[in-house]
């Protein structure tokens, strides 16, 4: 019984310890766009390079799809994940998320992870992205804004709409976060 007890404590513990190694900005839970099936963010990319992208699907931005598509195609053996996170914030997103769906995976051709859309500014933007705003100071001024997390899970930068995913500056800033060392 005492071992059962102390394997108990040990799990508790080891839970309490990954938990708390899980960075604040993963510390939510998100539903796959046009799914039911809900990820735990913290589970899922915990340990990862993550760039949090604010989508559209009828924005003159729009084809910055095929860019973070090839983007995560190219790194994402390497420790790095796109997530996408549709917004109608700015008027250019469909209510209908099998539309948005439609448009990511049949006309894009997007692999990476799309979520069922929140807002992403302003006093209802969603707690992940308030954090992301606290984090660096800046909330999205308009769709496909950007916001790159280290490997530690730190909000390393922030980009907006004109900054494209094949961007110099960018592709050096992602670099950095892929060899992030543990701290």
């Amino acid at each position: 019984m005492k071992k059962l007890i102390s394997g108990a404590a040990l799990l508790i513990a080891a839970m309490s310890a990954s938990a708390n190694d899980c960075p604040d900005v993963l510390k939510h839970m998100k539903r796959k766009l046009n799914s039911q099936e809900v990820v735990n963010l913290c589970e899922a990319y915990s340990g990862k390079a993550v760039l949090f992208v604010n989508t559209a699907s009828k924005c003159g931005f729009t084809p910055q799809f095929e860019g973070l598509e090839a983007l995560y195609t190219n790194y994402k053996d390497d420790g790095f994940v796109v997530l996408g996170f549709p917004s109608n914030d700015f008027a250019q997103e469909y209510a209908d998320e099998s539309k948005t769906a439609e448009v990511c995976e049949l006309t894009y051709g997007v692999n990476f992870p799309m979520f069922e859309p929140i807002s992403v500014r302003g006093d209802n933007a969603d707690p992940l992205y308030a954090k992301l705003a606290e984090e660096t100071g800046k909330s999205p001024k308009w769709n496909f804004n950007k916001y790159l997390m280290d490997k530690n899970g730190k909000v390393v930068a922030h980009y907006g709409s004109r900054t494209k995913p094949d961007d110099e500056d960018f592709i050096k800033d992602l670099t950095s976060a892929l060899n992030a060392s543990g701290e």
